[in-house]
């Protein structure tokens, strides 16, 4: 799906690489060859990870919280982050990877047989097996089953306008929110990122947002204002969850965030507007809870990925001010 013929060479329009691909080799990805002027997507149905995660894992914190999602990860990535923390397959060939085929039908009746509420393509971009989740996910909305993207947010508009009557819910990774860092760091571009989070929730899917903070990279006073009056702009009620970085792969050397750090996020959200401030990543710390954006009362307790309490599966309101809460259940 998704391509275009030049003269000789093929342009794929899955995602905002937009690679000219010429006879015999493959795009940026490494999952997409040109063999005689025929675009041939090399990982459909290829899976490297499955799991039955807690939807908190993705995060989504707003949607049907407490539930089970069947997860699924291939192989391959449009991005190059020095600091993934699932490089080994997103960086890697089909070749370095044990995959397992697993055709849409039979994830379906995996997801079922595991009670989950959800089927997510995560680990790796689901942009790079595009044509697999659009196949799983027009397969899932016919089985009751919700449909989740954990991603980077640089598919194409094409990709968007074709997966998004089948997508229920996204996390969405913005990295940062100077094209710097994304040109220097991902190999890419912040535009079309903001412009895809904007058309998901002009699209009426579940959107949630994910800020790794790196120190020095992304997380200055004016990085962070950026990034807090982006979301606020889109949506006060989009939930945004900051993410205590640690030292990993390429970035090994750079320290921790500092909690200070986060903490300040949070305050500088919060001071924007956006109702919804997570602090993630901080063990023993209770950043994770759902509060109501205006008592304070405490609606969802979690500990980890694992709901303890919510005072929402009735009615999606504050039980002590009556505020609406937004989330979907």
């Amino acid at each position: 799906m998704l391509y275009e013929k030049l003269d000789g060479v093929l342009n794929c329009q899955v995602c905002n690489k937009r690679c000219v691909i010429f006879n015999g080799k493959t795009g940026f990805c490494n999952m997409r060859r040109n063999e005689e002027g025929v675009m041939y997507s090399l990982n459909y149905a290829a899976v490297s990870s499955m799991a039955v995660d807690p939807i908190e894992k993705k995060p989504l914190f707003h949607f049907y919280p407490g539930s089970l999602s069947f997860s699924l990860g291939s192989v391959g990535c449009n991005f190059r982050c020095p600091y993934c923390q699932n490089w080994s397959i997103s960086q890697a060939s089909l070749e370095e990877i044990g995959v397992r085929d697993i055709l849409p039908e039979e994830a379906i009746t995996m997801a079922r047989a595991n009670h989950c509420k959800s089927i997510s393509w995560t680990y790796n971009e689901p942009t790079m097996w595009f044509e697999y989740t659009y196949d799983s996910a027009k397969l899932a909305q016919k089985n009751d089953l919700k449909t989740v993207y954990v991603t980077n947010g640089y598919m194409s508009s094409e990709s968007l306008d074709i997966i998004a009557p089948y997508l229920d819910a996204a996390n969405v990774d913005l990295k940062g929110m100077s094209d710097k860092f994304y040109t220097e760091l991902c190999q890419a571009h912040l535009d079309p990122v903001l412009e895809n989070i904007q058309t998901m929730h002009d699209e009426g899917i579940h959107v949630e947002i994910t800020n790794l903070v790196i120190p020095g990279y992304n997380d200055s006073v004016e990085d962070l204002q950026a990034l807090v009056k982006f979301v606020a702009e889109v949506d006060v009620n989009i939930p945004l969850h900051f993410t205590r970085f640690y030292p990993h792969y390429h970035l090994g050397n750079v320290q921790p965030t500092p909690v200070g750090t986060l903490d300040k996020a949070q305050k500088m959200a919060k001071q924007a507007g956006i109702r919804y401030v997570y602090v993630g990543n901080v063990p023993g710390s209770n950043g994770e809870n759902t509060h109501c954006p205006d008592c304070g009362e405490l609606l969802i307790e979690r500990n980890g990925f694992t709901v303890e309490s919510d005072k929402l599966k009735k009615e999606k309101k504050c039980p002590s001010c009556g505020t609406k809460i937004h989330i979907v259940s």
